[in-house]
């Protein structure tokens, strides 16, 4: 797979789905699957609007591997206590930049909609993402992901990925 080789729709397809699929898979709990949408060191960081303007490097989450993310999910499926909740994203149109053969960056806005056991559906979080994809094989992967929530806090305990 090159990226360059590709005409610019089926580069913009080939990355629509790549975000389709990581949104499914935590749209469904199917989290054991969610580190595999990585590649080995990749680096998935989830920081508010204020930090990042500000260039400050605190962050909600920072996993700098594949294997911190397996941890991540090992963690919330047998460590954390959270209230039961469902996520639902919504991600925008993409905007592709800095392509190369084996890499390109993708820009996009989220919105992801939490609904709790008693109903009840709500806007958890909203921003924006800012992706590294890579290729690896026939495969396309996140080299890093950069999520940026637009508010300076979280309501609750940020469990699932977003």
């Amino acid at each position: 797979m090159d990226f360059l080789a590709m005409n610019p729709l089926e580069r913009r397809f080939a990355v629509d789905d790549l975000l389709a699929r990581y949104a499914r898979c935590i749209d469904d709990d199917q989290l054991e699957q969610w580190p595999a949408f990585f590649t080995e060191h990749a680096r998935y960081i989830v920081r508010s609007q204020e930090n990042a303007s500000r260039g400050l490097p605190t962050a909600a989450m920072y996993c700098d591997s594949r294997a911190m993310l397996v941890d991540r999910v090992v963690a919330l499926r047998n460590a954390n206590i959270y209230e039961s909740h469902r996520y639902r994203h919504l991600i925008s149109c993409t905007v592709l930049e800095d392509i190369t053969a084996q890499a390109l960056t993708a820009v996009s806005n989220y919105v992801v909609f939490r609904t709790r056991t008693n109903g009840a559906t709500d806007i958890f979080s909203a921003g924006g993402y800012r992706d590294r994809i890579v290729v690896e094989g026939e495969s396309l992967r996140f080299a890093e992901k950069l999520v940026t929530f637009d508010t300076d806090r979280i309501d609750t305990l940020l469990v699932t990925p977003l």
